[in-house]
């Protein structure tokens, strides 16, 4: 069985440790723990990596944020994966920071990744990983918020929650997203 996991991010330096890059950190730490590397390939720094005899293509997407949704479309479609089959982790402005929600589809709710993923896609039916950021702003700053790098305060709760993460990757691979939403969205 083989899934797509899509971490959603920026890239380049600048980006490193910010709110909107948790999808490419956790991402990482997936990659990382189960022994794997990436490469660059198309549209994305792609990894390949194996957990209790499933295939994981890991993918951070190359084309920034707001065409996300490009590389997504090229990676189903070249390792012919069903859409139901694919988690995309994405930062949440809604969600205060330790908290995570996995859900089944739904809408986009303002985030332009998925925004773009949708449009490629032609459908908003996708599994997702919505990790709080939380939402600690002024009125009219909230791309200075999601690009700033994390509070000191916060460091230890975020690293817990990538941990968290990655055993709601394993758990949606192993028994399914109705189990990772009961077991994840608390």
């Amino acid at each position: 069985m083989k899934f797509l996991i899509v971490g959603l991010g920026n890239i380049g330096m600048e980006y490193d440790a910010t709110r909107h890059n948790i999808g490419f950190d956790v991402a990482d730490t997936f990659v990382i723990q189960n022994g794997g590397t990436y490469t660059l390939d198309r549209h994305a720094h792609k990894a390949e990596v194996k957990w209790k005899g499933k295939t994981f293509v890991v993918i951070k997407p190359t084309t920034y944020m707001n065409l996300s949704g490009k590389a997504v479309k090229y990676w189903l479609d070249k390792e012919k994966i069903p859409t139901e089959q694919m988690l995309v982790i994405v930062d949440d402005l809604a969600l205060p920071v330790g908290t995570l929600r996995i859900r089944a589809g739904g809408s986009d709710a303002g985030h332009n990744g998925l925004k773009n993923i949708q449009l490629m896609l032609a459908t908003d039916k996708y599994p997702r990983l919505r990790f709080g950021v939380g939402s600690d702003f002024p009125k009219g700053r909230q791309v200075e918020f999601v690009l700033g790098k994390w509070k000191p305060s916060e460091i230890k709760e975020v690293k817990d929650m990538i941990l968290k993460s990655v055993d709601a990757i394993e758990c949606f691979a192993a028994q399914g997203i109705g189990k990772a939403m009961t077991e994840f969205n608390k």
